[in-house]
């Protein structure tokens, strides 16, 4: 237990935080660019579940459940022990500070503006009397700029870079655009030099990421795009594995496609934000394409990338969308096949155009049609890892645990094997056998 004076914490004392993460790859990066900031400053980061004199707790809006898990997060960290001291930035306290205030615990409110003021704000709080109010100071994410973060490390074999943030589409459903402002882009030569700092570190795969990744350059001066970017890492020779994070399905042009099947280490595993399978329900959503073209676009880049495969995001239950609607949708899925879905249910957020639809669809109906589609699309996962059957398979080793080790083939099926080397880092062969849970079980070595 953290030991006080006076409320002050002693001189002798190293301060400890604990970082409560939510949400996607980009809250991801920057919770860990913010830890990294802490341990500059002399803070020992210890896991969320340790009492400890500071939490930070980096949240997400995407969905009501979003919310619901950050109040959660919230009030655990502020029972965590005596003297609470919570941080609450990120998304969820962006969009609603002074509801994130007023929670237990709550001594310092940012949202997505200068994220890694956290530390500062955390070394503010350590010297405060624990009975002061809760600060806001919530930034415009609208004139922001692109907050300068590098990561050095990460805990598994798999890093990540962020190249941009902001979104500037404007989708029925989604409160994303409010929370995360404009499109700001990382400048290339930056991205370069961070790519290569983690590959001296020894990571093998190099995920990019950011709210809307298509997006990255457009508000740069030197008219480079996603894929010059892409090139440009390709350069660097100990990188075995780029892989791109969500794909706006828009971006996947005949030329964009011919482009990036010429990056010898770009994955064969591509994440595209469908949202739905109807024509009818795409257009009431405002996205920017349709099934013919979703079609069209993913056989193109089965027909120049070999064992390619495509994960996506799916919502039931978006207002208005009738038996009729989501039966299109399932038959789209049957039709173009994901390794895997994450199916969701239509969650109403303020301040969008979808939350004002007439038509919305009763939670028990969003449920029953999530839960088909789960269904099949796992029926589907299966007889897409059941085609990688006896197939020697190379696989990136992340995780080795009494004796099975795990890790991911370049088109994002998981393999898991027995050996008794820690094999944690390298990349290996590996004879597929049979269909495990959630991927493949393998032989290795090979023989």
């Amino acid at each position: 237990m953290s030991v006080f004076l006076n409320s002050k914490i002693e001189k002798e004392h190293t301060p400890t935080v604990g970082i409560y993460t939510l949400g996607c790859k980009v809250n991801q990066y920057e919770s860990r660019a913010i830890e990294e900031e802490f341990l500059r400053r002399g803070f020992e980061v210890l896991h969320h579940g340790n009492r400890c004199d500071v939490y930070v707790v980096n949240t997400c809006t995407v969905t009501a459940e979003a919310d619901r898990k950050a109040r959660q997060f919230i009030r655990r960290a502020a029972s965590m022990c005596d003297t609470p001291r919570v941080i609450v930035c990120g998304c969820f306290s962006q969009r609603v500070p002074s509801a994130v205030a007023e929670l237990p615990g709550v001594k310092y409110v940012l949202g997505n503006v200068d994220k890694l003021s956290v530390v500062d704000a955390a070394e503010k709080l350590l010297t405060m009397d624990t009975d002061t109010a809760s600060e806001i100071n919530v930034g415009d994410v609208f004139s922001a700029p692109f907050e300068m973060m590098t990561v050095t490390g990460f805990e598994r074999t798999r890093a990540y870079i962020k190249i941009e943030d902001g979104c500037e589409s404007k989708c029925a459903y989604c409160v994303i655009p409010k929370v995360r402002g404009k499109i700001r882009s990382k400048p290339f030569d930056l991205i370069i030099a961070e790519a290569k700092e983690l590959a001296e570190a020894g990571f093998r795969e190099i995920v990019i990421t950011g709210i809307e990744i298509c997006s990255w350059g457009k508000d740069l001066n030197d008219k480079r795009s996603l894929c010059d970017l892409l090139e440009e890492i390709n350069k660097i020779s100990s990188i075995e594995r780029i892989r791109l994070g969500s794909l706006d399905p828009s971006f996947m042009t005949a030329d964009n496609v011919s482009r990036l099947s010429k990056i010898s280490h770009l994955t064969p595993h591509f994440h595209l934000s469908v949202q739905n399978g109807c024509d009818r329900i795409l257009a009431l959503m405002r996205r920017r394409y349709n099934t013919t073209m979703l079609r069209e676009r993913m056989q193109n880049i089965r027909d120049h990338i070999p064992d390619v495969t495509f994960t996506t995001d799916i919502m039931t239950g978006f207002p208005g969308e009738t038996d009729e609607d989501f039966s299109e949708t399932m038959k789209f899925v049957e039709d173009v096949r994901f390794l895997e879905a994450h199916i969701f249910t239509y969650s109403r957020r303020p301040d969008t155009e979808a939350d004002k639809m007439s038509g919305q669809i009763a939670e028990n109906v969003k449920s029953e049609r999530a839960a088909k589609l789960e269904t099949k699309t796992k029926e589907i996962s299966a007889e897409i890892r059941n085609s990688f059957i006896g197939r020697v398979l190379p696989v990136l080793v992340e995780r080795w645990d009494n004796g099975i080790a795990r890790g991911h083939t370049p088109n994002y099926i998981e393999i898991s094997f027995e050996t008794d080397e820690d094999l944690r880092g390298n990349t290996v062969s590996v004879m597929s056998t049979c269909l495990s849970e959630s991927g493949l079980f393998g032989k290795y070595p090979c023989e």
